[in-house]
């Protein structure tokens, strides 16, 4: 299993005649210790195309230093990047290699660059002899490997936060480099200068040329579309890593940005080819499905702590916490080894190349160059009637199955609708943000009624587990009956929630 460190750290610009200044007047520090020299020998891999460094990803293998071993490194903020460690083998470790699937599929891992550092390392230190950062003056040799054959030398310092350190001690200790005479650097991380620095002349013209220039704004109704797609297809690949690696909320977000960008294909069908998308957007529902079973299992287990955590302990009778806890791990297990193998599936894989070649070569339709206040709140108003039309339905069905099922139809035209809008909000402006925002208000109360429709069938089931097993059944009930209140409280509360959301002055703002 790979090691995990929070990496936060600031560069700036040095010479071989750069001094550090008396860091120890920096406010908590007391002393600092020189702690010599090391030399450090590190090859960063990436594809040819360096589909790492466009995600502003790093992986190298490095000797020499406290830790060597492979390292692969995630962005989290600007000078903030979670570092991932494996030890040192020959070969790329797979628990590694899964992590960067999404990004680089088929494509072969190539050595790019190899960076030769002589770190000369120094420790602030507080009055207890902790360590609060560590400062390094770097000197570094860069040699390209992959893409050209160029060299480079630089200085730069370094200042690393130490483990649980308060980010702001960075800034202090800013202050007093800046006060004699040292900047911030340009470049993010050595391996984005040793790029630059050793590319061929003429690509570093074309690259230079490229970053001078601003990127086109949207103009048509179908440039809103795409960039709106492009960046639901980006966000997935992005949170891939972030599943694999269980952390909170990834499984949602990948889930939401899947069904972010197949609500954009549906919608959009008079500005992108449905022969084309459809496909596509059959892929993304089943993803959507699979990512489900982990996310649901998640959510309801939330819920059922939440919902017995509430009740007083004298109405907890029997093992029910155990109980609960053994049927959530065993149903989150399952999932979650579901999830992950999805992900390292064939079918997945085709599915991003096809999101690909949507973008690379998009089927636009004759309403894509309109311009996008008439096509865009066409669409938007079309799903908003979609909604208007399941929550009517509901609403004249009685309480019980069937309402809940029409209700469970409303949910998702509400996300659709509020999907939409959300894609619209860049062309239309504020009318589509509160569209958008009124949409959320009924997806949300929605969504709570049918995560009680869901409670309530897992909560019977425990019960019957419960009985069958000679224990107590009482507080399974209990907690049943408080779903089934808060269900028909959702019920009540819902004419008047959507008339606010109905209200002819929304409409006629998107349509103006």
């Amino acid at each position: 299993m790979n090691q995990t460190k929070r990496e936060i750290e600031r560069k700036y610009e040095a010479t071989t005649e750069t001094r550090l200044p008396d860091l120890s007047r920096v406010a908590g520090v007391s002393a600092v210790a020189h702690r010599g020299v090391s030399e450090l020998d590190a090859v960063y891999y990436d594809t040819e195309d360096l589909r790492l460094m466009a995600g502003a990803l790093t992986l190298r293998r490095r000797t020499g230093g406290s830790d060597e071993g492979w390292h692969l490194k995630f962005p989290v903020a600007t000078g903030i990047r979670d570092e991932l460690r494996e030890p040192l083998c020959d070969t790329l470790p797979h628990s590694l290699a899964g992590l960067l699937r999404s990004r680089v599929r088929d494509s072969a891992l190539v050595p790019v660059v190899r960076l030769r550092t002589a770190r000369d390392v120094h420790h602030l230190l507080d009055d207890g002899g902790a360590l609060l950062a560590e400062v390094s003056i770097d000197a570094v040799h860069a040699e390209r490997l992959t893409g050209g054959s160029g060299t480079a030398a630089w200085t730069e310092i370094e200042v690393e936060l130490a483990d649980d350190g308060d980010p702001a001690f960075l800034d202090a200790v800013e202050r007093r480099l800046r006060k004699a005479g040292v900047r911030p650097s340009a470049s993010l991380s050595k391996l984005s200068r040793a790029l630059a620095e050793t590319a061929p002349k003429r690509k570093q013209d074309k690259e230079r040329k490229k970053g001078s220039g601003e990127q086109n704004a949207p103009l048509t109704a179908g440039d809103h579309v795409l960039a709106y797609i492009r960046r639901q297809a980006e966000t997935i690949v992005a949170l891939d890593p972030a599943v694999r690696r269980d952390l909170p909320d990834s499984v949602h977000q990948l889930r939401v940005a899947t069904r972010r960008l197949r609500s954009a294909l549906r919608t959009y069908r008079k500005i992108l080819d449905r022969n084309v998308t459809d496909p596509v957007g059959d892929e993304l529902k089943w993803l959507a499905a699979e990512l489900g079973i982990d996310r649901d299992q998640e959510v309801l287990d939330a819920r059922l702590r939440a919902g017995l955590a509430a009740l007083p302990r004298t109405l907890v009778l029997g093992p029910v916490r155990s109980r609960l806890r053994i049927w959530s791990a065993a149903r989150r297990g399952g999932s979650r080894r579901r999830t992950v193998a999805v992900l390292d599936g064939k079918r997945y894989l085709a599915l991003l190349e096809s999101l690909d070649a949507l973008l690379d070569a998009p089927p636009l339709l004759p309403a894509a160059s309109r311009a996008p206040a008439q096509a865009l709140s066409r669409a938007v108003l079309k799903e908003y009637e979609r909604l208007a039309t399941r929550v009517g339905h509901a609403l004249g069905l009685p309480p019980g199955h069937d309402r809940d099922l029409a209700l469970h139809d409303a949910r998702k035209a509400a996300k659709r609708a509020r999907y939409a809008a959300e894609a619209a909000r860049p062309a239309l402006g504020k009318p589509a943000g509160r569209i958008a925002g009124r949409m959320k208000s009924v997806q949300t109360l929605l969504g709570d009624h049918q995560d009680s429709v869901v409670a309530r069938d897992a909560l019977r089931t425990l019960a019957v587990q419960a009985h069958a097993a000679g224990e107590p059944s009482f507080t399974w009930g209990l907690l049943y009956g408080r779903e089934e209140a808060a269900a028909a409280g959702h019920e009540r509360e819902l004419p008047k929630l959507w008339e606010r959301a109905s209200r002819p002055r929304l409409r006629a703002a998107l349509e103006g």
